[in-house]
């Protein structure tokens, strides 16, 4: 989120004396180099829509876009569509979901139980009644979209510096600059807080409670006995456990649970595969019954505990600070679409795409917006 937001306010002013300070420019801990790297059209909320919609564009063009000194860079940029499984108590709410996305000119069909099993042969959807298919979803490599943003920001004038975030500093209610854990000071009249898990220790440091929980998650990749023919989708079931393919004939499978625990964890659990997910995706998957556990891996979501959707403009209390955090687990897919909509905002710009929904102020109001597609 802070490359893409530096990348698209240098691109509009290359005069701006811009640094981005990276706890770990390793990225080795970084949601965004830890994620499935989904960008997905299936919303309930039409800016989450608009911001996908975006989302597929940007990522189309990006190698392009992104290439420095004749250098492009690579996102294996896959759209082998994403398969959402209808809860049958849940019809009602997805057909209003559903009849959105098409209203906004979304590809995604609706496909019965009968349909899903056609097309994908080895499921056995007979608790479902329906699913909705989006042709236009995917997934790419999270990673290399971060260092495509950083290498373009840097190209175009931006600073990267290796530093913790110790404290923002501000004054007569508003932001002077940041001090770093090293001691140094930055001066400057805008900070924007990007800090995705660590989001709320930022804010706290100038006195902002944000509601944001840094909850870890885990994903597996298995290898299968046998094999599915092709690809298949990411396939989201009612529970929450997600699976879909994985380069070298693997499947990657996760699932956000309730009792996931908060705090700065990257250790992951095979029990928790073997006891939990693999049991579930057996059932509807008879043929993944057999399968070896390969690797897994665990990364955080910066959950927003209000209502799971973005926080992104100016803290009305603190002149100069901006907030563009909170986006619990599809962060990475709105990257371009809130770097270019907090660049204009920041640069006084027309919007694109009016985010205004997303606004701090609901934050204080403890007005929450809804969506229904959190995974």
């Amino acid at each position: 989120m802070g490359s893409s937001i530096a990348y698209h306010l240098m691109s509009r002013d290359n005069s701006l004396k811009l640094a981005v300070v990276e706890r770990d420019p390793t990225y080795a801990q970084a949601s965004s180099s830890l994620s499935m790297g989904n960008a997905r059209i299936q919303f309930s909320l039409k800016e989450n829509i608009r911001i996908s919609q975006y989302a597929f564009t940007a990522l189309e063009r990006f190698e392009e876009e992104m290439i420095v000194n004749d250098v492009s860079p690579n996102i294996s940029y896959w759209r082998e569509g994403n398969l959402m499984i209808i809860d049958p108590e849940m019809t009602d709410s997805a057909k209003q979901a559903f009849a959105l996305q098409q209203s906004l000119g979304c590809r995604v069909e609706w496909w019965s139980s009968k349909d899903i099993r056609q097309k994908y042969p080895l499921y056995h959807p007979e608790a479902t009644d329906a699913g909705t298919f989006g042709s236009q979803d995917g997934h790419f490599d999270g990673y290399a979209v971060v260092m495509g943003y950083r290498k373009k920001a840097i190209s175009l004038g931006s600073v990267y510096l290796q530093g913790k975030v110790n404290r923002i500093l501000h004054e007569n209610g508003r932001v002077s600059g940041i001090e770093a854990a090293s001691g140094d000071l930055l001066a400057a009249p805008i900070v924007i807080n990007c800090a995705g898990a660590w989001a709320a220790d930022v804010a706290q440091s100038a006195g902002i409670d944000l509601p944001i929980l840094p909850i870890m998650r885990q994903v597996f990749a298995i290898d299968t006995a046998i094999k599915p023919d092709g690809q298949l989708p990411l396939t989201v079931m009612p529970s929450g456990l997600y699976f879909r393919s994985e380069t070298g004939g693997l499947l990657l499978v996760g699932k956000s649970m309730d009792e996931d625990p908060i705090g700065f964890d990257f250790s992951w659990s095979d029990k928790r595969f073997m006891d939990i997910l693999w049991p579930e995706m057996a059932e509807f998957v008879p043929a993944f019954d057999r399968a070896k556990l390969v690797r897994g891996w665990a990364g955080l979501y910066a959950v927003n505990t209000l209502d799971s959707n973005a926080i992104l403009g100016e803290w009305p209390e603190l002149r100069g600070f901006y907030l563009a955090n909170g986006f619990s687990g599809y962060g990475l897919q709105q990257a371009p679409a809130v770097g270019r909509y907090m660049a204009e905002l920041i640069l006084g710009l027309p919007h694109e795409l009016d985010l205004s929904i997303f606004s701090p102020k609901r934050i204080l109001e403890k007005r929450p917006i809804s969506e229904r597609g959190v995974i």
